[in-house]
């Protein structure tokens, strides 16, 4: 049995103990993970810490020739890094393969946003006062970045903290989710190889509610980034104090369809439907949850989209035709079992799925669902998605804004009067015309607002929140020579 350690100033350290890792789809144990204690991540901080003062002087071309380096090594061990995203998040082994793609892309486009970073110069004498002044600003990295990632994309979501952080000259203390921390840990592989030095980043697996504490209130620690859920979030916000976070919390996207969409326009809106919605177990933060469609074309879309859901494939994540799998675990399927029960309990209508075995989720298509409901009011993060229909634009608007989420919103319509409406008034980080929430591309500005959190990621979005603007200004004309 495969047991792991952490990694410590580019050693491997012993944790305090160790706790089994199983995989969602067989249930079989995969390794016994080594988990770090408090001392052991106060440990890992001090070890950033001390890397830091050297690590931030390192010339930018260096730094971004270390990022080109793991996107090269990556892409050589590409196989191996996307069959563990299949064995430990159950992820099936197509999307695994892309999500490896798009970690690629994340360390690529790191490493040339590290060159690319620009500051400015004020013009000071636009006041009286500021006449004989040159300023200028610049942005200088913070210091130590705890990193806390989740479970659903353990490659790419975590290269979204460690890249831009490297980029940027900080130096990083990564602790992966329970759920999925065998990626994470072969970086360690990787960025040795990459040449990184000693301390910069430092991998530490290990229990979120023991760790929590000291990865967001210690001293040494400059800027905290956090993808999960809301209620933790809150928690890291609470405890943060003054420190600069960025927390991506997630959603219950809203996708809304206008009128006046052919067949094979609206069968193909279908399919994108259901690939957002269902795509990876809907284990993902913008995916597709809430959609509000024209009555006119209303029962057409339903029909299609149950037709699409119900060609899903349900099986191994390791063939390579699966589609659905199992969810992370059986706490998730109860969860969302339950949710169910209250929607039917209310009213809603199952139009396709519902059905679970173990904690395999069928792709679930809803109807009448109260507004009040769960799965309309909470993240399901599972294959499930309601549909409601609307008469008037306005109202297809309010519904999405009626959430205490607003991370992505997607909209599909001809009309650019009412495109560009919904572009203003929905209430999300990000609306995307004519494309469905799910859509992300690694470089573009991702973040949420309300409950859906707080900064952005997307590589030189991140690499901003992650650095600290610097004024620098001269006083000329002071002394005059004889």
């Amino acid at each position: 049995m495969k047991r792991t350690k952490l990694w410590i100033t580019d050693q491997w350290v012993e944790g305090s103990r160790t706790v089994p890792l199983t995989n969602p789809h067989t249930g079989e144990v995969l390794a016994e993970i080594g988990y770090a204690s408090p001392a052991q991540a106060e440990l890992a901080i001090n070890a950033a810490a001390q890397a830091y003062d050297a690590f931030r002087e390192m010339p930018i071309h260096q730094r971004s020739a270390i990022l080109f380096r793991v996107a090269r090594i990556i892409e050589r061990r590409h196989e191996e890094a996307a069959q563990l995203i299949a064995a430990e998040a159950a992820k099936p082994i197509k999307s695994a393969r892309g999500e490896i793609n798009r970690t690629i892309q994340t360390y690529e486009l790191s490493a040339e946003a590290a060159k690319n970073l620009y500051g400015e110069v004020i013009p000071m004498d636009a006041v009286p006062r500021g006449e004989n002044h040159t300023a200028y600003v610049t942005r200088q990295p913070l210091g130590v970045v705890s990193a806390i990632t989740p479970f659903n994309f353990p490659s790419n979501l975590v290269a979204h903290k460690v890249g831009p952080a490297i980029a940027a000259g900080n130096t990083i203390v990564l602790k992966p989710a329970e759920k999925t921390p065998l990626s994470s840990l072969f970086l360690a592989e990787v960025f040795l190889e990459a040449g990184l030095p000693a301390g910069v980043l430092n991998i530490i697996p290990g229990d979120g509610k023991e760790l929590s504490d000291v990865l967001t209130t210690h001293d040494k620690v400059a800027f905290i980034t956090f993808t999960g859920s809301p209620r933790v979030g809150k928690i890291i916000r609470a405890q943060a104090g003054l420190r600069k976070v960025t927390l991506e919390l997630g959603s219950n996207s809203p996708l809304l369809i206008d009128r006046g969409f052919n067949e094979n326009e609206l069968d193909h809106i279908a399919g994108e439907t259901a690939t957002g919605a269902f795509s990876y177990n809907g284990q993902v933060c913008i995916s597709i949850q809430r959609v509000y469609v024209h009555s006119s074309i209303y029962d057409d879309f339903v029909l299609r989209l149950v037709k699409k859901a119900e060609s899903l494939k349900i099986g191994n994540p390791l063939d390579e035709d699966t589609d659905i799998s199992a969810l992370i675990n059986d706490e998730s399927a109860q969860r969302l079992k339950t949710w169910l029960d209250h929607a039917v309990a209310g009213g809603a209508k199952i139009a396709s799925g519902g059905k679970f075995d173990k904690n395999v989720m069928y792709p679930t298509v809803l109807t009448d669902v109260p507004a009040n409901t769960e799965l309309n009011c909470e993240e399901a993060f599972g294959p499930i998605v309601t549909v409601t229909s609307f008469e008037r634009w306005e109202d297809a608007i309010r519904m999405a804004n009626d959430s205490k989420f607003g991370l992505n919103a997607g909209v599909f319509t001809k009309d650019i009067q009412r495109a560009f409406k919904a572009a203003k008034q929905l209430q999300t980080g990000g609306v995307l015309i004519n494309e469905i929430p799910t859509f992300r591309v690694d470089h573009m500005p991702y973040g949420g607002v309300k409950d859906s959190g707080t900064g952005r990621e997307g590589v030189r979005y991140a690499m901003e929140d992650m650095m600290e603007l610097k004024l620098i200004s001269f006083r000329t004309g002071v002394y005059e020579d004889d």
